[in-house]
């Protein structure tokens, strides 16, 4: 039997301001929302999407699971990241690290790895 990956969900306290900001860094566009969800994907039918789900609580704890995103351009892309609300992070990567790491306006860590063309490149 197949699978595949559907959603990637994210607990949120505001859930406007981050599928918004999610929205914006991977141009895609909020497909559904309501006060107990927001869905955000490239397209309908396009898997996967990101679901977010309200929580009272904040982040606290480093994440156990990450986005690695892969821009055309690195430098740029962090700098329009930044300007959309992210924020850096120095969790220990070291000055020769080849990725940079952000938070979104909610804290939750991600990467942005130098370009790449394949899942082992």
């Amino acid at each position: 039997m197949a699978v595949r990956m559907y959603h990637l969900a994210v607990d949120a306290r505001d859930l406007p301001l981050l599928a918004r900001f999610w929205s914006a860094v991977l141009d895609w566009q909020v497909l559904f929302e309501d006060e107990d969800e927001i869905v955000i994907g490239a397209h309908e039918t396009a898997l996967p999407g990101m679901c977010f789900l309200p929580v009272p609580e904040r982040k606290t704890v480093k994440n156990r699971l990450h986005i690695d995103l892969t821009p055309d351009d690195q430098d740029a892309e962090v700098e329009r990241i930044i300007a959309l609300g992210a924020r850096r992070l120095d969790v220990g990567q070291g000055p020769d690290a080849t990725w940079v790491v952000l938070a979104d306006p909610e804290g939750n860590e991600f990467c942005v790895l130098r370009p790449k063309r394949t899942l082992t490149d």
